[in-house]
């Protein structure tokens, strides 16, 4: 397979200025390059610039994938909307991490599987996923903890992946709503190839989400609360600094109230008790489909014989005649008179087991067979369709 490499990268709250669209074009000629994106893929060679970099200065949204199995989703925030100390409890190694750079925190997201097929159309997961961002901006974790738990799913696939003593690590708090997926956090599920059953495991100690609808006459009243400084503050930031999307998110966040994230007194699993609980929910889950699976190829046959036994009723206590038929299709001399002659053969001699009369099967078919030994081409679908064999019913 021949070296295959994206990158998209997002501008958010902000489009890039002219300026800094051609610093950016600096590292690619052939990239797309917008105010508010950049895009390129690579056959060959590697892109000149830094990621990590590239997000810090200009961009809110990066997805990167390559045909060895790497795909990779990185964020920017705010730092007033997600703490570093709060994104640090769900980091996993090299595939969830997280850092501060000026006023902003970068995620970065990583699943790696050599192994696993290409997934169709990942180039366009980023339009899909980038919503995760403005919600953990308002303070749901979902999307932090579907990262940690995709992280530990290489487990299954590779026992060295991690360090033993790891299996005793406890999951970090478990946010609700895990078993109720908003679209953006599916699709990120989706493109960390996170496994399903291990989602579903982990949503058994998830509680459910409290809906939140924001009532417009409340948010009115409590921003008339704000003092004048910080009004000023929000406004200065607004238009000088162009900061809107960042100044209403903040807002938001505040008039909703902090989310609470230490998990309370739920109970913690560990990852041993994670994995081994999503093993067993797959091995039941494959168990029932296999016995789906045979239950309905049992009913197919069971349909399939239905015809077959009505011939065969029908053919009961009409033998001699049915012969007789057999006769005057052979003597057609036709090759599709004989297919049908000896699928009327073959129903003979069912009746004829049926009824414990396969003597008598025999000695009229042996003397069918000596009496039209001269014609190779009926000879062999006698042959063919065994009717000299015992018959197995």
């Amino acid at each position: 397979m021949s070296e295959y490499q994206y990158y998209e990268f997002l501008a958010v709250d902000r489009p890039l200025d002219a300026r800094q669209q051609a610093e950016v074009r600096a590292l690619s000629t052939r990239a797309r390059i917008t105010s508010t994106s950049f895009t390129n893929e690579y056959h060959w060679g590697d892109f000149r610039g830094d990621p990590n970099r590239m997000m810090e200065r200009y961009y809110d949204a990066h997805l990167y994938l390559a045909n060895w199995g790497t795909h990779r989703v990185m964020l920017r925030l705010p730092r007033t909307l997600l703490d570093l100390d709060i994104a640090e409890r769900y980091r996993v190694g090299d595939q969830v991490t997280a850092w501060t750079s000026g006023e902003h925190l970068i995620l970065d997201l990583t699943s790696e599987d050599e192994e696993g097929e290409w997934v169709e159309d990942a180039e366009d997961a980023l339009s899909a996923v980038v919503g995760v961002r403005a919600e953990l901006a308002a303070g749901d974790l979902r999307p932090l903890y579907l990262a940690w738990l995709s992280a530990y799913r290489v487990w299954e696939r590779d026992e060295d992946a991690f360090d033993d003593e790891e299996e005793d690590t406890l999951e970090p708090a478990v946010p609700p709503g895990l078993g109720t997926l908003s679209a953006p956090q599916r699709a990120l599920a989706d493109f960390l190839r996170l496994d399903p059953d291990l989602l579903a495991v982990a949503a058994e100690g998830s509680p459910l989400q409290a809906i939140v609808r924001d009532d417009a006459r409340e948010l009115a009243v409590w921003l008339t609360k704000l003092s004048q400084d910080e009004k000023d503050e929000s406004l200065m930031r607004v238009v000088v600094k162009d900061q809107a999307a960042q100044v209403r998110m903040e807002l938001m966040r505040r008039f909703r109230s902090e989310p609470k994230v230490d998990g309370g007194e739920v109970f913690r699993r560990t990852v041993a008790e994670l994995l081994d609980a999503a093993a067993e929910r797959r091995q039941e889950r494959e168990r029932r489909s296999a016995a789906e699976r045979a239950q309905e190829e049992a009913n197919r046959e069971r349909e399939r014989a239905l015809p077959r036994e009505k011939r065969l009723d029908a053919l009961t206590g009409d033998e001699d005649a049915a012969w007789s038929r057999v006769g005057a299709m052979i003597a057609n001399k036709r090759p599709g008179e004989y297919d049908a002659a000896v699928e009327l053969l073959t129903d003979l001699r069912a009746v004829a087991q049926r009824a414990d009369r396969l003597d008598g099967f025999a000695r009229r078919f042996a003397a069918l067979r000596q009496e039209h030994l001269r014609k190779p081409s009926l000879i062999d679908r006698f042959n063919r369709a065994g009717l000299d064999a015992p018959s197995t019913g």
